[in-house]
């Protein structure tokens, strides 16, 4: 069995204490890796510390930085396939998923070196005696607590940014799935990043995680994962009132109207609720039909739902299994809760006849004060409710207290876009969901977080604006 390291200060350390990492596809044991404890944390901490302190990533010129950004890209990409199949076999996703997620994390290195040498402050006019500017400075060291559904990507998503802005990073990987972050890091070592720039530790959430966040030399916290541990953290970080990104789940609603093109939708049913087994923080979970179209849509989505391919992610199935035993424990249980409170399960809801940690595909018919409606499930479970108007289908996907995303499917262009700027959610998706990309500001309101990921706009989560005003002397 395979042992993996934590990456400190430029070198890759092992531990006295290990996780073990298990194949969700097969139940059985993987990998280990090497668990990290206080000492690692504060090892960590000091040497991106010295890092910043250096100037050796914020005082160089910005070029330099889209240089180490480009090569690091590079690197990853050479490692996709490598990286893909580790992926696969510890998080349970398909090996063609496993491998997009490196392509995505060589994307964000791509897109944020091309940022690394833009990011400018302005001129401010204040009259002929005074020259006034600002400037974006890094925040110094960000600590990102990474989640184990997208953990290659989503790492890159945050990491690109930090080190483009010119912060060191102290990342600390989940323990459910820590591997092939082991591999995206490696590819990053090779780019030339001064000594201290990234660091990678596998700990416990509760010990490592907990440390971290309350570190004195924590300048700056981005995380994405639950409600209750984004709320523990912003507890902690309020302590030193330190800066955060938070992206915190989501119980995403699809608006299908009454023109709505059945194939148009059925395509994003199939990606929104089933990709990655519906562990997607923006996953389709609720589908709003039309009275009109309901009949039909439902029999289409329930058809949809059997016709999927089950199976360990190495044969890339239509559905794979989900990241582990305690997770699909947490998803039985929530659809067995709907039926006790009085919902339909269409098809699924229940564990398939296979080794590993499987849920079938579900379709769920539900009301919207039941719990399987409110809350996220973290699983292909879809939950499927009428509509009579416009009005009531924005009133039930606005009635959470989740904002991550929403869709609206139909085939008019006047009232999709009008449904769209009614709803409550920092993405829209008309006609497609997931629509967008790395390109594409991301994250959410209420809930589900606050700040921006992705796009432009992340960049300037990672700096602060200093403004000089300059008063002049005259002869």
């Amino acid at each position: 069995m395979q042992h993996y390291l934590n990456y400190i200060d430029g070198q890759w350390r092992n531990a006295e204490r290990q996780i073990t990492v298990m194949n969700p596809g097969t139940g059985e044991p993987y990998a280990t890796i090497a668990q990290a404890g206080i000492e690692d944390a504060d090892q960590a901490m000091a040497a991106a510390r010295r890092c910043v302190n250096s100037g050796a990533l914020s005082d160089v010129r910005p070029a330099q930085r889209t240089t180490w950004m480009l090569k690091a890209a590079e690197a990853i990409r050479a490692i996709a396939d490598d990286g893909a199949l580790v992926a696969c076999r510890e998080n349970g996703k398909s090996l063609n998923d496993a491998r997009d997620e490196f392509i995505e994390a060589a994307r964000y290195f791509e897109y944020y070196a091309g940022m690394a040498d833009k990011i400018e402050g302005i001129s401010v006019p204040l009259g002929k005696d005074y020259v006034d500017f600002t400037q974006y400075v890094p925040f110094g060291v960000s600590v990102q607590i990474v989640p184990w559904n997208f953990p290659v990507s989503i790492c890159a998503r945050s990491l690109a940014p930090a080190l483009a802005a010119g912060n060191a990073v102290v990342i600390k990987s989940p323990e459910i799935s820590p591997l092939a972050m082991t591999l995206l890091v490696r590819a990053v070592e090779q780019a030339g990043f001064p000594q201290g720039a990234v660091n990678l530790l596998c700990g416990k959430g509760s010990e490592v995680g907990s440390h971290l966040v309350k570190h004195v030399d924590t300048n700056q916290i981005v995380f994405t994962g639950s409600v209750p541990t984004g709320q523990r953290i912003l507890k902690d970080a309020a302590e030193r009132a330190t800066p955060s990104v938070m992206e915190l789940g989501g119980k995403s609603a699809a608006i299908a109207l009454a023109d709505v093109d059945l194939d148009t939708l059925l395509a994003s049913v199939k990606v929104g609720i089933f990709f990655n087994a519906g562990q997607v923080c923006s996953a389709m979970s609720r589908l709003l039909v039309h009275r009109s179209r309901y009949d039909e849509v439902k029999a289409a989505v329930v058809a949809l739902a059997e016709g999927l391919s089950i199976g360990q992610g190495e044969g890339n199935p239509d559905l794979t299994p989900v990241v582990s035993e305690g997770q699909q424990q947490q998803v039985l249980a929530m659809i067995e809760q709907a039926r006790n409170e009085g919902a339909t399960v269409l098809t699924g809801g229940k564990a398939p006849d296979l080794s590993g940690y499987f849920v079938a595909p579900t379709v769920i018919e539900a009301t919207a004060d039941m719990r399987i409606a409110r809350e996220e499930v973290f699983g292909p479970v879809l939950v499927l409710m009428p509509f009579d108007d416009e009005d009531e289908a924005v009133a039930l996907a606005n009635g959470t207290d989740f904002g991550l995303v929403a869709g609206v499917f139909g085939e008019g262009l006047s009232q999709t876009l009008r449904v769209a700027n009614r709803l409550r959610g920092g993405q829209v998706f008309i006609n497609e969901w997931f629509a967008g990309g790395i390109e594409t500001p991301f994250g959410g309101v209420g809930l589900s977080g606050f700040g921006r990921e992705k796009g432009q706009e992340a960049i300037y989560s990672y700096v602060q604006t200093r403004n000089i005003g300059i008063r002049l002397r005259h002869g």
